[in-house]
């Protein structure tokens, strides 16, 4: 696993990417930077700081050139990009990015919507990322699968549909992490536990990484994430203040609240490297962008008590 010394888990801060893409008008540059540059000080080594998509179909990003630009260089950083095709990771590495996140999803109704494209569209797509990286380009790739607990248009998702799509995209990306998402926040902790034992016995290899991705739609996420770590998963996604929500998944509501994970884990003694007290002063600033859909407990509880 590619955890550091000083932590026991690696917590991926998605609210550049997942969760401005959920507030409708254009936020400043400058701003997004901002916000950005406070998470890294609270202590993040990974992020996924936005992606290269159409502007027509995801306005808010419409400047992910500039802010890739400003993010490349820095050292000792995962900086990761949401591509969705073979385009969006071409403009990803003319400006400096090497850490790509692909989706798509178990199910296909939700991937119609998503993306436009069947699954094994989807599955072409991939094959054209991994070409880009045997052309002797250092990049490193995370496969999210969407909807694997349950897809907001045909409901639960079974594990065989899950392994299924594992399998898919493994066979086209061996080496990538792949992480399972639970798009909607309809899975429970215990669905989590068994999907990630089941599918990681079956497909897990040295130096294999597997994430999770939760939203906290039926307040579920913590305890999902709590119990995907049990399971053995050691990258765990969250969104400060729990901005977010998947514009392409109806009732979908925010992700994970960064701070509420961070606590609970450090709480049981589990080292995450995050400095709670700047993160809950970045989580009061998100919390106050126009727009934002935002959630979690512990930036309303007395601030001494949350830090302590």
């Amino acid at each position: 696993m590619s955890i550091e010394k000083d932590r026991d888990v690696d917590i991926l801060e998605v609210a550049p990417r997942d969760g401005f893409q959920s507030i409708a008008e254009p936020l400043p540059t400058e701003e997004k930077i901002a916000i950005i540059e406070d998470l890294l000080a609270a202590g993040y080594r990974r992020m996924e700081i936005g992606s290269f998509v159409s502007p027509k179909a995801v306005p808010q990003m419409a400047d992910m050139g500039t802010i890739a630009d400003h993010f490349a260089a820095r050292p000792g950083l995962r900086l990761a990009v949401l591509v969705p095709n073979r385009k969006g990771a071409e403009l990803a590495i003319q400006h400096g990015m090497r850490e790509l996140v692909y989706v798509f999803s178990a199910s296909e109704a939700h991937n119609l919507k998503n993306v436009r494209q069947t699954i094994e569209q989807s599955l072409g797509q991939l094959r054209e990322l991994v070409s880009l990286g045997a052309g002797g380009r250092d990049l490193r790739l995370r496969v999210a699968i969407a909807t694997c607990f349950d897809c907001p248009f045909d409901g639960p998702v079974s594990t065989d549909q899950v392994r299924h799509a594992v399998d898919q995209a493994l066979s086209i990306a061996p080496t990538a992490e792949i992480a399972l998402c639970d798009t909607t926040g309809r899975a429970n902790p215990y669905q989590v536990r068994e999907r990630f034992n089941r599918i990681m016995a079956e497909f897990d290899a040295d130096g294999r990484d597997w994430a999770f991705h939760g939203h906290d739609t039926f307040g579920m996420g913590v305890a999902n994430a709590l119990f995907a770590y049990e399971a053995g998963v050691r990258n765990l996604d969250v969104s400060a203040s729990g901005l977010g929500g998947c514009p392409f998944a109806p009732g979908a509501t925010g992700n994970t609240a960064a701070e509420d994970l961070v606590f609970a884990l450090e709480s049981g003694g589990i080292r995450t490297g995050i400095d709670m007290e700047r993160l809950l002063a970045v989580a009061d600033r998100i919390n106050k962008l126009p727009g934002a859909c935002t959630g979690g407990h512990l930036r309303v509880v007395p601030r001494q008590r949350a830090v302590a």
